[in-house]
């Protein structure tokens, strides 16, 4: 095998408001991996910054050229390799499913890849303002979309409550799904006062409503809380033996996978398997990757035949994302054939 990697940095066209501070730019790599045939398979490794647990450009660049030289000299990786990697876990298995796929970035031929089906999803609200929330609500809105995700836990909770009380003046629960993501914002002290308040809004769920590693006081809260608790970013960083044991002791309403964070599609079918011994549901969500990333997590997303809206719709949000066939239509994610890959961002130098 022949392998290279390329850093891009990815522009926010607004900021993105979250808990953990306002996201202006996102660092990606691109794993680009050639056989002896000249087919050449390519993956993206994603991190956000104060998340993934990688989180260490200098550290990530090491890593990644130990893989490169690897690869290029003996062929063949340690068993153990990505431990403490899980961005590049993730880019290692795309880049192969890229490799072994007919079509380029067909990595779960399906009615989705074909262009003939779409994935429903919900659709993203930034933090800010209430004037600038209710702005991003309204066009979501007119977009079609019928389940929304709220980000909040950043401006005052009064405030909070109040943008939720006006949309459910508005959109009834059978009209229109909310889902809250609180990035671990709340105090366990409050939480269960805040998620009881929250509860008047008839929510579908809340997210992470406390920091992660906290196991004894998320599964109080996941007993008694009023509103499904879905885990989110609890699943960083556990290791494939522990996730029974987690999901058993939490007893979460739901999980959500996000592939690039956890470690990559292996990882995310243990979850799902691990899951559904408990009857947890589960959805999968993008981690702000570009379009490389966004279309492998789609495409497995759709493959697994959720019927839950999927929280897929960040392709949006840079100015400078390497164009692809995948595009918004309504309430939906499609993957059209019929337009092109522009991938000249990843030429070498």
């Amino acid at each position: 095998m022949k392998a290279r990697f390329k850093k891009h940095v990815l522009n926010f066209i607004i900021p993105g408001g979250t808990s953990r501070g306002v996201l202006k730019q996102k660092t990606s790599y691109y794993l680009i991996i050639e056989n002896n045939t000249s087919k050449v398979g390519i993956g993206e490794v994603s991190i956000i910054s104060n998340l993934s647990i990688d989180d260490d450009e200098e550290a990530l660049e090491i890593k990644l050229t130990q893989l490169v030289d690897i690869l290029n000299q003996v062929g063949k990786l340690p068993h153990d390799f990505f431990y403490g990697f899980p961005s590049i876990k993730f880019a290692y298995e795309t880049a192969l499913l890229d490799l072994q796929s007919d079509q380029k970035f067909e990595l779960y031929p399906s009615y989705f890849t074909r262009g003939e089906k779409g994935q429903k999803i919900n659709g993203l609200i930034w933090m800010g303002s209430p004037e600038f929330m209710t702005s991003q609500i309204e066009n979501k809105l007119n977009d079609g979309f019928s389940c929304l995700k709220l980000k909040i836990g950043a401006i005052n909770f009064e405030e909070e409550l109040f943008i939720l009380k006006n949309i459910r003046s508005k959109f009834s629960a059978k009209t229109l799904e909310i889902r809250v993501d609180a990035n671990g914002a709340f105090s366990p002290v409050d939480c269960l006062e805040k998620l009881g308040k929250l509860a008047k809004y008839k929510l579908h769920s809340i997210e992470q409503p406390i920091k992660q590693g906290q196991w004894n006081e998320m599964a109080e809260l996941c007993k008694k809380t009023p509103i499904p608790i879905a885990l989110d970013e609890e699943l960083i960083g556990v290791e494939p033996n522990t996730q029974s044991e987690l999901l058993g002791l939490l007893k979460p309403q739901y999980i959500i996978l996000k592939p690039s964070l956890i470690g990559g599609f292996e990882i995310s079918n243990k979850w799902i398997e691990n899951a559904g011994h408990l009857n947890i549901d589960w959805w999968l969500t993008s981690a702000l990757e570009s379009n490389i990333g966004l279309n492998a997590i789609a495409q497995f997303a759709f493959s697994k035949h959720n019927l839950l809206p999927q929280g897929l719709g960040t392709g949006q949000l840079y100015d400078n994302n390497i164009p692809s066939p995948l595009t918004i239509i309504g309430e939906e994610i499609w993957y059209l054939p019929q337009k092109n890959w522009e991938l000249s961002i990843l030429d070498e130098n």
